[in-house]
């Protein structure tokens, strides 16, 4: 099961892809953290990412491409992916494509989790880190984690609403036309990111299972 997880920041897909992580044991795959590992690791592609990343450079589709074939062939990936994060772009889904064909393999299904901009501003605008236990949240309860009931918080400084608004602008431009690109490969669905955690993860696992049966 190969599946890429779309939709705006703040909109869930970290959170929606550690729990289908956990339920199907598929592997959550970032890159930030594949890349740090890459360079860690020394291959070869790694060097090539040390090298521009050494020098303030972006790092290239073909190079983040290159270290997610190398992380697919890993044991703990035979299971599936979910990829979070990536591809951002028209060009590095065309890309993605050609390497997965190469190996004989295909997204199975690109699941936009859509969330209006205004709710987007609305939960991240205000937003605290629990010092503790490191979880996102705005509490329910002032002054007390939902998560580990600790009182101590941390607010990140671009969680605010110009910066947010800034991101989305971002998100519109360059990733949201990938959604035609899945869209006319048949693999495309959309679930409502406005729902409840426990009901999006609902609607994904539905997703899973009517690729896994053929439905």
């Amino acid at each position: 099961m190969h599946l890429v997880l779309l939709g705006p920041p703040g909109g869930g897909k970290g959170t929606q892809a550690k729990k289908l992580q956990d339920e199907y044991g598929l592997v959550q795959l970032s890159t930030g953290d594949m890349l740090r590992a890459a360079v860690a690791s020394g291959t070869e592609i790694g060097k090539r990412a040390k090298d521009v990343m050494e020098k303030g450079q972006l790092v290239s589709d073909d190079i983040v491409v290159g270290i997610i074939a190398e992380r697919i062939e890993q044991p703990d990936a035979k299971k599936g992916f979910i990829l979070d994060g990536f591809p951002r772009t028209v060009a590095q889904a065309d890309a993605l494509e050609e390497m997965l064909k190469q190996r004989k393999l295909k997204i199975d299904a690109a699941i936009e989790i859509r969330v209006p901009d205004d709710l987007i501003v609305a939960r991240i605008d205000g937003r605290f880190t629990c010092a503790r236990c490191d979880h996102f949240h705005r509490p329910k309860v002032d002054g007390r984690c939902d998560v580990c009931r600790g009182g101590d918080f941390i607010r990140r400084p671009d969680d605010n609403a110009a910066t947010v608004r800034a991101r989305l602008g971002v998100y519109h431009q360059q990733t949201a036309p990938i959604l035609p690109f899945y869209e006319e490969r048949g693999v495309l669905t959309v679930v409502d990111g406005t729902l409840p955690i426990a009901k999006v993860t609902e609607q994904l696992k539905e997703i899973i299972e009517g690729v896994k049966t053929g439905v």
